[in-house]
């Protein structure tokens, strides 16, 4: 009955929550119609719900160690399914997944195909065995279910001690690109700096998860949740109204996706885009002689670019401009061989890739031949096969099954989770498709004269490393598709501009994307906030501490963890779908074994756990590092033509085999162990 009664009262307040919000957008319609400066609706969005968030962390504060850890396990099925959909519905889903299906076609799908199956092997394999076991993280689970004779010093467990470490690493990059997500809208709808846009953000993460723990997070994104569905469903269904007049994307885009395979085929085969692609090409031919002739090239090149400077310094007719590009041009030379080495081969590869006719979005596997077409598709299966299993493992996700009353809430919460989930990915496909058929037939063609403003202002958010580029290459004044760069991380974001929408739906689209990248950061800063103080601080350092402390402990390592994050985010370490990728490999091979054997398989013992955890691991950091340009890597490193994305495809089988093998060499569990298995599985 009081279950009932905190279901009903959590109903009624969101739903006035809900109500309020669509008050708050009919308002700044209304604001924006009759003149309002749209930098001011841009602000009201973006300090409005940070302010929104700050105001439930500071509601929903506690020191109580059940309810910061585990929001005191009362939170109905339902809202925890939505508390975890917010917080699996990231940056990577928000602002990246759609860009990625935009720029790879059909390709792209691996993520969504990768992401929802994983969830089904939650709701099958982990969840309900996890909140049966009733801890507060991940690490306590494994170090339960593998204790050992390793004595006090690791806590009885030193299966504890590396999950731990792999929880921080897999998280850790996991929230740095959720950071960089944060300073990406910031930036653009406030005008700062990147990187004080980066700081502003974690301001309201820090509100949010250094006062309520667990609490206020859930709370805060269940209210996010509505925000992100608001945000990503409106532009899609006013796009697909105004391209095919069914307001119903989902069933409506296969119309568009027709047009847009005929748009295709005909600029594949126009002379002016064969012209351009043929600039493409020659630039990396010359790159790629650069890059045979190193190191001597290097000299020459640098050389060249002094002698350049000093000429139109020495030209009276020269303007200031021409000289500061020069000296640009001379500063941003490769400092060394070797920079140069990694710089050449970025950039040739860019040029190969616009030297390319248009990736069909419809066609599966696209390739010159059957090599490069079998290349692609192992690939996919890679990408589906490592974010199937990294979802399976990773920290964040499984610790919200632990905020549930009972293991039957549980099941109903991860029923509610894949809903809440697929109203998103179900419209994810859509809105890439009408966004590119808006800029093929809208932005290719234009003059270059009378290109639309939103092309200058978010080529000025980075000038660095800009998010949109269009050069007039074969200088005919007229914009051609492969004279246009685009980065897939602004394509959602940019999509209301793109689409000609009132201001205040981009407004509504920058405050969904910061809500999935803060509701994101939120859950995985606590995660390892609560690693490092329950499992090492506690259950290894002081296990006589009171509640108070360890709460305590926790929200001073949130707040160092969430500064080193936000520094390496500002660093602008890679894009964000590349991120998290990478953080899926991480937990499938290091934590998927040692979680499924130890609830499948009671012969799975303490010293298999740790070659599995220690073999997956460092297989799947080797390949990355082996295979990665920016760590010294090449593409010719690679095994059977797999990108370092899907690294998990070798450390997965590594750390089962390793688990395997060394659990059947040594003595089988104890009885404890066995019976703690038994009891966990028992229906």
């Amino acid at each position: 009955m009081k279950n009932k009664s905190f279901l009903a009262r959590l109903t009624r307040y969101y739903a006035w929550y809900t109500a309020g919000f669509i008050g708050f957008l009919i308002i700044l319609a209304i604001l924006e119609k009759e003149g309002f400066p749209r930098s001011w609706i841009g602000y009201l969005f973006m300090f409005a719900t940070i302010a929104l968030y700050a105001g439930i962390g500071v509601v929903s504060r506690t020191s109580d160690v059940s309810e910061y850890y585990v929001a005191g396990r009362r939170v109905p099925g339902i809202f925890n399914g939505m508390a975890t959909a917010a917080d699996w519905i990231s940056a990577a889903t928000f602002i990246s997944l759609a860009g990625g299906l935009y720029l790879q076609g059909f390709d792209g799908l691996a993520y969504i195909i990768g992401w929802t199956g994983g969830y089904c092997l939650v709701a099958l394999l982990i969840a309900p065995y996890l909140r049966k076991f009733g801890q507060y993280t991940i690490p306590d689970f494994l170090a339960a279910r593998y204790n050992g004779n390793a004595g006090a010093r690791f806590g009885g467990n030193p299966v504890r001690l590396l999950a731990v470490i792999a929880t921080v690493l897999i998280s850790f990059t996991y929230v740095v690109a959720q950071i960089y997500g944060v300073g990406l809208i910031t930036s653009r709808f406030t005008g700062v700096d990147f990187s004080v846009g980066i700081f502003l953000g974690l301001a309201s993460i820090l509100v949010c998860s250094f006062l309520g723990g667990m609490r206020a997070i859930t709370w805060t994104q269940v209210a996010q949740y509505v925000i992100i569905l608001f945000a990503y469903l409106i532009p899609v269904i006013w796009l697909s109204a105004k391209h095919t007049h069914n307001p119903i994307p989902q069933l409506a885009y296969g119309s568009v996706m027709t047009q847009l395979s005929d748009i295709e085929q005909t600029l594949s085969d126009d002379p002016k885009e064969l012209e351009v692609r043929n600039i493409y090409r020659a630039r990396a031919d010359l790159l790629g002689k650069r890059l045979n002739n190193l190191p001597q090239s290097w000299t020459q090149g640098r050389i060249e670019a002094q002698r350049q400077l000093k000429v139109l310094k020495h030209n009276s007719e020269t303007s200031l401009i021409e000289i500061r590009a020069a000296n640009r041009k001379l500063s941003d030379y490769p400092k060394s061989p070797e920079e140069a080495r990694l710089v050449w081969m970025d950039a040739r590869a860019m040029n190969l890739a616009h030297a390319e006719p248009p990736t069909p979005q419809a066609t599966p596997f696209p390739g010159k031949d059957k090599e490069a077409s079998d290349i692609k598709r192992n690939n996919f299966l890679a990408v589906v096969f490592c974010l199937m299993l990294g979802t399976a493992a990773l920290p964040h996700v499984l610790m919200r099954y632990y905020t549930t009353p009972s293991v039957q809430e549980t099941r109903k919460s991860v029923f509610w989770t894949l809903f809440f989930i697929l109203l998103i990915y179900l419209t994810v496909p859509a809105l890439a498709v009408l966004v590119k058929y808006d800029i093929y037939t809208s932005l290719v063609g234009t003059e270059y004269t009378h290109l639309p403003n939103w092309v200058s202002y978010w080529a000025n958010i980075d000038k660095t490393n800009p998010l949109v580029s269009i050069v007039d290459l074969n200088h005919d004044g007229i914009v051609q598709l492969s004279e246009i760069t685009l980065d897939g991380d602004m394509i959602v974001l940019a999509t209301p501009e793109i689409a000609g929408l009132p201001y205040f739906i981009s407004g509504l689209v920058a405050a969904g994307g910061l809500a999935a990248a803060l509701s994101t950061a939120d859950g995985l800063l606590l995660t390892i906030s609560n690693a490092l103080s329950h499992d090492v601080y506690y259950k290894i350092i002081d296990p006589v501490a009171s509640t108070q402390k360890r709460v305590t402990i926790s929200k001073l390592l949130l707040l160092v963890v969430a500064l080193l994050a936000a520094y390496t985010a500002s660093l602008k370490p890679g894009d964000i779908l590349s991120m998290v990728g990478a953080a899926f490999s991480l937990a499938g091979s290091a934590l998927f074994p040692a979680l499924m054997l130890g609830v499948f398989w009671k012969r799975a013992n303490q010293q298999g756990a740790i070659a599995g955890i220690v073999a997956g691991f460092g297989i799947c950091v080797f390949y990355m590092l082996h295979t990665l340009p920016a760590f010294g890597g090449t593409v010719a490193g690679q095994w059977f033509h797999i990108a370092p994305i899907s690294a998990g495809v070798f450390g997965v089988p590594a750390g089962l085999l390793a688990m395997v093998v060394v659990s059947l060499l040594t003595p089988p569990p104890d009885a404890r162990t066995m019976a703690l298995v038994d009891y966990i599985r028992a229906p």
